[in-house]
């Protein structure tokens, strides 16, 4: 018997072969193998997240006729809270609470935190709840800044004045220093000049109060006025020249600040209106219609209303028989009624033209008893001078503020 080999088909070679190749195929990956990254579930919890609490506040100014226990309320005061505040306010300060005064109250969320009450630009009431309840004053620090300004009157010294950058509040206020021996309308010179020292309040860099005249010197038609402030009392400031003479007098030279003289004293002027030979016993000022008419002096309104040619009127009766009127307002101001006690520089009225008036102007009449005076030619008496117990520390004064002149001087017309 013939032995024979037996021969593999295609079919079973290619079966063969295919086997290597994945043999191999799974060598290498074995070999090569890094591992995958393993997959990461994260659980997380369905928590409810708190709000932030977040810091406000809210401004209430109060007003007449509410009590601190309405207010508190209407602002989410709790009321045991409120109740152990006023329990707590020893020295009462709560009880200074006035129309006006400002209210902020602090909240942290719906918690309140602090109430301040503010009494003005610098003075407060703390009411701190953060940590227990506390009351207290709190008074802001002041910072007082000087200015040094001076300047030469061109047309008119309110005019150069703004020229030279002082604020209008310190040009009334000199005008009203030097208002008793100079008439600011009919006085003027071109060429007059003037000097003066002023200081500013600020707090926390902000300005609080207008300034307030130190010192000042004004040359008028080759006179020289000085003004020197001193503090008579605490809470009493008065203006002297160096020699210690009171600036102030009895009456202001005119009722108004910055108008001109349309018209003079004169007993035997042509009425503009009747055009017949009447006395004119009094000044006109013309002005534009709303100026303020302030009284010359301290005194009594004898009369207020409308009469005759004079239209709205006010009469005004003062010491030693002396009586001044003001004519052809526009309107009285508040308050103003016969038997008003008034001080001298309050406003009692407005320009107009009311009764037998061409246009907007005052007419203004000085009395001593029945007989009329002409208001611009009149000595004014003066007010006290430095007591004497007062002298050396007014010396001291003088001396120094006249340094600060003189330094400002030496910079003018430079400065």
């Amino acid at each position: 018997m013939v032995g024979f080999k037996k021969v593999p088909t295609k079919a079973v070679l290619s079966i063969f072969l295919l086997s290597i190749i994945l043999i191999l195929l799974l060598y290498v990956d074995f070999s090569t193998d890094e591992s995958l990254p393993e997959e990461i579930i994260e659980t997380t919890e369905n928590l409810e997240k708190k709000p932030t609490d977040v810091l406000s506040y809210k401004i209430h100014t109060v007003k007449n006729g509410e009590n601190l226990s309405i207010i508190f309320e209407d602002f989410n005061v709790p009321l045991n809270t409120a109740y152990r505040i006023f329990r707590l306010d020893n020295k009462k300060l709560l009880s200074k609470i006035k129309p006006g005064d400002e209210m902020r109250f602090t909240y942290l969320g719906n918690e309140i935190t602090n109430i301040e009450i503010g009494k003005d630009s610098i003075n407060s009431i703390i009411v701190d709840l953060t940590d227990g309840i506390s009351i207290k004053e709190i008074t802001q620090e002041v910072e007082l800044v000087r200015s040094f300004k001076s300047g030469i009157i061109k047309t008119s010294f309110y005019e150069s004045a703004l020229e030279a950058e002082i604020p209008d509040s310190v040009i009334m206020d000199f005008a009203y220093i030097f208002g008793w021996d100079v008439d600011f309308v009919f006085d003027i010179r071109e060429g007059d000049s003037f000097f003066l020292v002023y200081e500013t309040a600020f707090s926390n860099g902000e300005k609080i109060e207008n300034g307030d005249i130190v010192v000042a010197k004004f040359i008028n038609n080759g006179n020289v006025y000085k003004a020197n402030r001193f503090f008579t009392s605490v809470n009493k400031k008065e203006f002297f020249d160096d020699s210690g003479n009171n600036l102030q007098k009895a009456f202001l030279r005119a009722p108004l600040d910055f108008a001109y003289i349309s018209s003079h004293f004169n007993p035997k002027r042509m009425h503009p209106v009747l055009h017949t030979i009447r006395a004119h016993n009094g000044t006109d000022y013309a002005a534009k219609r709303g100026s303020p008419v302030r009284t010359t002096g301290n005194g009594t309104i004898k009369y207020s209303g409308r009469r005759n040619g004079c239209g709205n009127e006010i009469v005004i009766q003062h010491t030693n028989d002396y009586s001044t009127r003001y004519c052809h307002l526009d309107k009285f101001h508040s308050g103003i009624k016969k038997g008003k006690k008034v001080i001298q520089g309050e406003t009692i009225g407005y320009v107009g033209s009311t009764g037998l008036a061409t246009g907007p102007h005052l007419h203004y009449e000085f009395k001593i008893g029945n007989k009329h005076i002409d208001p611009v030619k009149l000595k004014l008496p003066s007010a006290e001078p430095i007591s004497i117990n007062l002298r050396s520390d007014f010396d001291t004064l003088v001396e120094n503020n006249n340094m600060m002149l003189k330094k400002l001087e030496s910079l003018y017309p430079n400065e």
